[in-house]
């Protein structure tokens, strides 16, 4: 008789549990997958911010370029040198001082869509800050060199010319 006792002790704690470590078991199985839901949508907004930094970074590179190109045009231009490598396309300096130009309504009103992209604004603004120009503020062709040469270069680009989801501008004032 005492093995028999022994045998129905040793089952009686088995049949007292109600399945507790399989409710535990789902639910962190469940906590689990929303952890792992949640990391992917984190790391694919991760990847969309990179993707925004990497196309902004690359539009501000290719504006410092093209201000790049149009500083060496207009030192090429005012120290009377000639390199074909600083020729940045369609040239035109404007030369009245009271224009008004501003640069910033200007990267504004171009478009990314638009076919000057990738546009480059240049104006001789030297006599008009050292007082070298006439009362009409260079409305009148003057002609004579300008002593103290001085250019504002405003330039607008993109990340990608064929399909472009980042702009930038840059304005500068270039002494040669």
């Amino acid at each position: 008789m005492s093995k028999l006792m022994l045998k129905t002790e040793l089952r009686a704690p088995k049949r007292r549990q109600r399945g507790a470590v399989l409710y535990i078991a789902l639910i962190m199985l469940v906590l689990i997958a929303l952890l792992g839901i949640v990391a992917m949508q984190v790391s694919g907004l991760q990847e969309k911010m990179a993707a925004n930094y990497r196309n902004t970074n690359l539009a501000f590179q290719n504006a410092e370029n093209r201000a790049s190109t149009a500083e060496c045009f207009l030192d090429n231009l005012v120290n009377r040198r000639s390199t074909a490598a600083c020729v940045p396309g369609t040239v035109n300096i404007e030369e009245i001082c009271d224009s008004g130009f501003d640069a910033t309504n200007w990267a504004r009103t171009t478009s990314m869509s638009s076919s000057a992209a990738a546009s480059t604004n240049m104006r001789s603004i030297g006599k008009c800050i050292s007082g070298q120009s006439s009362l009409g503020m260079g409305r009148t062709a003057e002609r004579g060199g300008d002593p103290n040469p001085v250019y504002q270069i405003t330039v607008y680009a993109t990340d990608t010319p064929s399909s472009p989801s980042a702009d930038a501008a840059i304005d500068t004032i270039f002494m040669p």
